[in-house]
């Protein structure tokens, strides 16, 4: 029987630098680089994955970086934000953190959560969002816990009861908002709250995954550096994910096929608003136990890219993984 989508997977970004890139998310957030591979459909373009202790899903951040990438421009139809959770009591020491690093942040709120509003390097819009420990549903759900990443190497290491929990959800602006919300109803979203800009469905269950439908008008946007280019959701299994291809194909939606993402199975719909989801499955994993100490220091590939291994690696830009 299908069930609802678990929460977010993962968000995927488009970025520059791919040192200035890990700086920022390694140190500045105190994320754990998780994993350093490639784009599979691009193998000359790194994919960086960030996220907590154990790369659980819902807690991972992940980075196609084109370092000539010309800016991207937020408008319609566009995933605008993505908004991290970390524990209501620690919002005003990550507003000096940011500060103390000239990073430009707001305060702000949204539907009554303390909302720290600020940019990346390339311009991505993020969010840190104060969420109570004892009132957030856990990320990793097989242990009903959350694994914060407390082991950085800088000096400045941030401590497990301000650290970053995982992802809350994002916001986005759809070029036919009613498509849009159909698909979200289709994965199990329901509305919680509205205000005059934005529309918050959330699933009910599991990570209690937010998203915010925006309903204000916008130019069309330009994807580019900065842009996030898609939001992932959970599901258990690949017979779940198989499932999800045939319903969303006979409801008319624009499906791939699956695809083997070596870490985990996925496919990509994109709604009649134009924007685009992932449905990813919970395993294999990112396979970080296998890889400590310093599981994003060495470039890993799938099996069938390891024969070019050496052309790949010197075509890649060059970067510091610290």
């Amino acid at each position: 029987m299908l069930s609802d989508t678990l929460g977010v997977h993962h968000v995927s970004v488009v970025a520059g630098d791919p040192t200035e890139n890990r700086r920022f998310y390694a140190e500045t957030l105190g994320l754990r680089f998780l994993l350093r591979t490639v784009n599979f459909e691009e193998p000359f373009v790194y994919h960086l994955y960030y996220g907590d202790e154990r790369g659980t899903p819902g807690s991972v951040l992940t980075f196609f970086t084109y370092p000539r990438e010309e800016p991207g421009r937020i408008g319609k139809p566009d995933i605008t934000t993505a908004s991290l959770r970390v524990p209501a009591e620690a919002v005003d020491y990550w507003h000096d953190r940011l500060a103390d690093r000239d990073v430009a942040v707001e305060r702000t709120e949204r539907f009554g959560d303390p909302v720290l509003a600020f940019e990346d390097p390339d311009g991505t819009s993020l969010e840190l969002v104060g969420v109570p420990d004892d009132e957030a549903a856990p990320t990793d759900l097989d242990a009903g816990a959350d694994h914060p990443w407390t082991g950085g190497s800088f000096e400045d290491g941030i401590r497990a009861e301000r650290a970053i929990r995982g992802v809350r959800g994002v916001s986005v602006r759809s070029a036919d908002p009613y498509v849009t919300a159909s698909l979200l109803d289709t994965f199990g979203f329901e509305i919680v709250a509205e205000r005059a800009d934005a529309v918050r469905y959330t699933l009910p269950d599991d990570r209690e995954s937010t998203v915010d439908l925006l309903t204000d008008d916008a130019e069309y946007g330009k994807e580019g550096r900065g842009s996030i280019h898609h939001v992932a959701l959970s599901v258990e299994n690949g017979e779940q994910l198989r499932e999800w291809r045939e319903l969303l194909d006979e409801r008319g939606f624009d499906v791939s096929r699956v695809k083997d993402r070596h870490f985990f199975e996925s496919l990509y719909v994109r709604d009649g608003g134009g924007v685009l989801f992932e449905l990813a499955t919970e395993r294999p994993g990112l396979g970080v136990d296998g890889r400590e100490p310093a599981p994003g220091g060495d470039l890993v590939l799938p099996p069938w890219l390891a024969e070019d291994r050496e052309m790949i690696e010197g075509q890649l830009p060059s970067f510091d993984d610290g």
